[in-house]
């Protein structure tokens, strides 16, 4: 079962508007195939409306685009790009796309007012791949940053802390891919992140965070929070925090309790055992740099106990994903 939590406040958004939304990453995890996005922005009369539908769109197990800056509303250029992954270019072909056919009205169809991150999946490679781009005329202060699975985009910014501190605090963040994105999100999350919300002692008005699993459809993602617009004074990345926190409570995520896996750290053998109550049907053990360097290979799916032998692999971190009738779960461990 999928979740999804909106946080809805009474005023609804009208059509044709132009949006300047600021800071937001787009990331994906090469182990699990998930693909993420979250942002901010200091906007106002939209009420209860996402601003997750206007600036940003995935294709599950595929590729993402965030699309922000002088925008317009329906964000031509994002449906054009997603179009672009569809067809198969990568993220910085997409970029190079869009810079010759800017779509939007808004400042004469000029591409150096907009600001795009884009990740992708390589699955021949097993690896991420990123791109983007900040035009000239987008509202200072403004940075597209780039890391090894992520893009972290900002305009109409305080100053650079803001990307710092996202990328920063996604690095450095273990766990899931939400669980990274929202730590970005939190490296944020001080008054005037998006300067136009200074004076109201907050980082923006509205938020999101969404991430999609590889086999989600393209309609029901894994995990979509709204934090509809916010009153002066109301931090909304605090409550989309309390939402994340309340999603992560439900019973959908007690699967990885269901496995206990030990030694970890491990020499030689890992031992895997699965509670009686779940289907258990493979595993695949992930390096950090998600190329897969094991498999069960049609060793006993239903049986309680696993003993997977791990004594070929070099010193390292890796991931073990566990596939399952109820779901698929990911642990981190190390092999000395």
């Amino acid at each position: 079962m999928k979740i999804i939590y909106s946080f809805l406040v009474a005023i609804l958004i009208g059509s044709g508007l132009m949006a300047q939304d600021t800071f937001s990453i787009i990331a994906a995890d090469p182990v699990t195939g998930e693909i993420g996005s979250a942002g901010a922005s200091c906007v106002t009369g939209i009420g209860s409306s996402e601003i997750v539908d206007i600036i940003t769109d995935i294709i599950p197990g595929r590729g993402g685009v965030n699309s922000q800056a002088w925008v317009c509303i329906p964000n031509t250029n994002l449906q054009n790009a997603i179009a672009q992954m569809e067809l198969g270019l990568n993220p910085q072909e997409i970029i190079d796309y869009l810079l010759l056919n800017d779509s939007c009205s808004s400042q004469n169809f000029d591409p150096e007012y907009r600001q795009y991150g884009i990740v992708d999946l390589d699955t021949s490679n097993n690896a991420v791949r990123t791109a983007g781009w900040t035009g000239s005329m987008a509202d200072d202060y403004k940075e597209d940053r780039q890391g090894a699975t992520f893009s972290v985009q900002g305009n109409i910014l305080l100053d650079q802390t803001v990307i710092d501190n996202m990328e920063a605090n996604f690095n450095t963040t273990s766990g899931t891919l939400a669980d990274k994105l929202m730590a970005a999100m939190q490296g944020a999350n001080f008054a005037g992140a998006d300067s136009r919300c200074l004076a109201n002692g907050t980082s923006s008005t509205t938020a999101y965070l969404l991430v999609f699993r590889p086999n989600d459809d393209p309609n029901d993602p894994y995990i979509r929070l709204n934090v509809g617009e916010q009153v002066a004074g109301v931090e909304p990345i605090d409550i989309l925090q309390d939402l994340y926190d309340d999603f992560l409570s439900t019973q959908e995520n007690d699967l990885r309790n269901k496995f206990q896996l030990f030694p970890n750290p491990v020499y030689n053998e890992l031992t895997l055992v699965v509670d009686s109550s779940i289907d258990f049907s493979s595993f695949e053990i992930f390096s950090i740099n998600g190329k897969k360097v094991l498999e069960s290979n049609g060793q006993a799916a239903n049986e309680p106990i696993h003993q997977i032998n791990i004594s070929s692999l070099n010193t390292g971190i890796y991931f073990l994903r566990i596939s399952t009738g109820q779901g698929e779960a990911t642990f981190k461990f190390v092999k000395n």
